[in-house]
């Protein structure tokens, strides 16, 4: 089904116009945005939005939806969360859990200390036995792993090359490709440049844990971010819906998934382990200690953490009680802990932060089957909403990826 031209830019212009208040009331990007810079341009040239004028435009662009079947299912998501944060925006008090779940359209819960300290306690029996707290060994254990800052860039490009090809594995991939390594203050993160190119940007906030380095690698990059946004480009031509990318929204609560679950798909057991030993620690002249594997997959679970300190934040709690949770239950230090203090009392996105726990669970939930690699593949080149991973768990499902 085709997208009348006037309806698509009234629904560009939604979400730039929305953008554009997100960034005015909190300083923050909410948009990746592909489609015609004169509709960018005409949107920054206007006066600045009423929350309450977007509310209203977002029921009538959802009224007015052209759309039917999976295609309809997936802007009405986007829709959704752009309500929700229109109406923030707008003054409206809905409860923290509430609003993120309508963001992500996922159902949203504070997640039970149990299961972060059961992680706590996968965490020690995978470090290297050592004096101290938890907190000491998993510190000792990233010190003991430090790249030379001279050498990450050269480095991350041989992670790069090394992703790059198992992906190939999974998926085509363009011939040749052009994947750069920045250093920045930020978080670590991968832009999708367009065509066949992309650029890592590693954090230098802080010395870089080796040990990390495909995790990183692959989360970002190749099968992550950058290469999920390379393969679903087609769609932009044949479904230009999917040019237009609100944060935070759905498909980021399973892009966010992807990127947790990459490294172990394509380094499965302890191959990324022994890779960065070959390629990384012994040309170092050093050796690797304790179970990679194991680690991330502790740590990823502590992104629960997170959650309960976004909900904190909402209920009210000072930053330092805030830093104090996130350093006992996500194991983060001084440092960290300011930095996610800040993110998770973020006014537009701190419910994204919520989107890793649970895209970490919904995607490692449907990727537990005998076709793991089959799905994986189907998550890098379909449009896929949280609610399809439950629709699709059947191993028989023969779902059409033509939407």
């Amino acid at each position: 089904m085709a997208v009348s031209d006037d309806w698509f830019r009234s629904y560009a212009e939604l979400a730039l116009r929305l953008d554009r208040a997100v960034r005015s009331a909190t300083g923050e990007v909410s948009l990746i945005y592909r489609e015609p810079s004169a509709w960018q341009e005409r949107v920054a040239a206007e006066p600045e939005p009423a929350p309450a004028d977007l509310v209203v435009a977002c029921q009538a662009v959802r009224r007015e939806l052209p759309l039917t079947g999976p295609r309809a299912a997936f802007v009405a998501a986007q829709l959704a969360a752009m309500s929700a944060v229109a109406e923030r925006l707008n003054g409206a008090d809905r409860p923290f859990l509430a609003y993120a779940s309508r963001c992500l359209g996922t159902p949203l819960r504070r997640v039970p200390e149990d299961e972060l300290a059961a992680a706590h306690q996968r965490l020690a029996a995978a470090l290297p036995p050592g004096p101290g707290s938890l907190a000491d060994r998993l510190l000792a254990w990233r010190q003991a792993h430090l790249l030379p800052a001279e050498r990450v860039i050269e480095f991350a490009h041989r992670a790069i090359a090394a992703t790059v090809a198992r992906t190939r594995e999974l998926v085509p991939l363009p011939e040749a490709l052009t994947i750069d390594v920045e250093l920045d203050p930020g978080a670590h993160r991968g832009h999708y440049e367009g065509g066949s190119a992309g650029t890592i940007f590693l954090s230098n906030s802080q010395p870089f844990n080796g040990a990390d380095l495909l995790n990183i690698v692959a989360h970002e990059g190749f099968p992550g971010h950058i290469a999920e946004s390379l393969l679903k480009e087609p769609l932009n031509g044949r479904e230009p819906e999917h040019a237009i990318r609100f944060l935070p929204s759905p498909p980021f609560v399973v892009s966010e998934g992807i990127g947790l679950h990459a490294q172990y798909v394509i380094f499965p057991d302890d191959q990324a382990q022994r890779w960065l030993t070959d390629q990384v620690f012994v040309p170092l002249g050093r050796a690797t200690t304790g179970d990679f594997a194991a680690i991330h997959r502790a740590r990823d679970a502590l992104w629960g953490a997170w959650v309960n300190a976004a909900i904190l934040a909402a209920e009210g709690s000072g930053d330092g009680e805030l830093g104090g949770y996130l350093r006992r239950w996500a194991l983060l230090s001084e440092a960290e802990a300011a930095w996610a203090v800040t993110a998770v009392r973020s006014p537009a996105m701190g419910a994204y932060v919520l989107g890793y726990q649970a895209g970490h669970r919904l995607v490692g939930d449907w990727l537990d089957r005998p076709d793991r690699t089959d799905r994986f593949r189907r998550l890098l080149t379909e449009p896929t909403l949280p609610g399809d991973l439950g629709s699709r768990s059947d191993p028989a499902d023969d779902h059409d990826p033509v939407r």
